[in-house]
């Protein structure tokens, strides 16, 4: 691997359920973290305990729409993460009820979602698809690339953006994972205007996110699965698999994708989404992955410049060098 040209990072979202395992992730490693968020306060567990590592983190309050609240930052460091997201259109419920537990709370808000009631943002752009998982980020990249102009580095600047798998539709709406892959092309384009060999996008997808004491919610979902996938995988050759079945008739219903990618980048040529019968067939064969395996993969393509593009489960499993005992043989890799 080569040696890590990043001893300073900022993190989008430093204080949410990834970014804060990322942060932790980076101090791990000797990287300088600063966070961005809205709030700016320090990370807190669920219980509200603040752990030790954040005192090791600079904790700022600013605007992912608005990076001039933030740029001085952005000239000094050497990479960014943008973490920001939104599963769900409720104004960060859902989010709430996971931290909390609340089952009830939970299956409201999915059910909001399914059937489009319980929605605050319609007809508004904050906090939207669009606004969080989109917008924002194109922002900060924007932002990014200007902090370098004039400068030349000795190796490419990463700029990573936690994506996602394709895995919750239908009962996620499209404009989900529609807005992701949004994301990743608009900064994909940006990077690729750039002077040559100054930046490098990594696209970090993962499936099902899970910590059993964090977000215990996601730990019965995880194991179901995780179980899914590890059958998938020992199904004898020849004998047609569930989700090949699926594919077969999402591509047979669904012809055509509905994101257009014709004009994507290079590094994100398997960025179209098929239907949701699709999604459902990645649902039953991308296992899940624990949010610290998540924050380790995303620390090591920090400190990897051959690492660029899309990084799948797979692909974050490998950077680990973990797999499970039935998978050696198996590998998975979406680059």
């Amino acid at each position: 691997m080569s040696a890590s040209p990043v001893r300073k990072l900022l993190v989008v979202g430093g204080n949410g359920f990834i970014g804060s395992a990322i942060c932790r992730a980076a101090l791990a490693k000797g990287i300088q973290v600063t966070s961005v968020s809205s709030s700016g306060r320090p990370y807190t567990t669920p219980k509200g305990h603040t752990p030790v590592w954040t005192s090791k983190v600079t904790w700022l309050k600013g605007s992912a729409h608005n990076p001039t609240t933030f740029s001085d930052v952005l000239a000094d460091v050497h990479g960014v993460v943008h973490t920001l997201g939104t599963l769900i259109e409720d104004g960060g419920k859902y989010k709430q009820a996971i931290r909390e537990g609340n089952v009830t709370k939970m299956i409201g808000s999915a059910l909001g979602s399914v059937f489009g009631f319980q929605n605050p943002l319609k007809g508004s752009s904050e906090g939207s698809y669009e606004d969080i998982n989109r917008d924002s980020a194109l922002r900060v990249c924007e932002a990014f690339l200007s902090s370098g102009q004039g400068k030349q580095s000795p190796k490419p600047r990463p700029f990573i953006y936690i994506s996602a798998e394709d895995v919750f539709r239908p009962i996620i709406p499209a404009r989900y994972i529609e807005t992701k892959r949004e994301a990743e092309m608009g900064i994909e384009a940006m990077l690729s205007t750039s002077p040559p060999g100054q930046y490098r996008g990594v696209y970090i997808r993962p499936s099902l996110v899970y910590h059993a004491h964090y977000r215990p919610l996601t730990t019965p979902a995880a194991a179901i699965f995780d179980l899914s996938a590890s059958l998938h995988r020992k199904i004898p050759q020849g004998i047609p698999k569930p989700s090949q079945l699926l594919h077969y008739l999402g591509a047979a219903l669904s012809p055509q994708s509905s994101l257009s990618i014709r004009n994507a980048p290079g590094p994100l040529k398997d960025a179209s989404l098929g239907s949701p019968l699709d999604s459902i067939a990645n649902a039953i064969t991308i296992p899940p992955i624990h949010v610290d395996h998540v924050a380790e993969a995303t620390v090591i393509a920090l400190g990897d410049s051959t690492v660029r593009g899309v990084v799948g489960v797979g692909r974050m499993r490998e950077l680990i060098g973990w797999w499970p005992e039935d998978q050696h043989h198996s590998t998975q890799k979406a680059i």
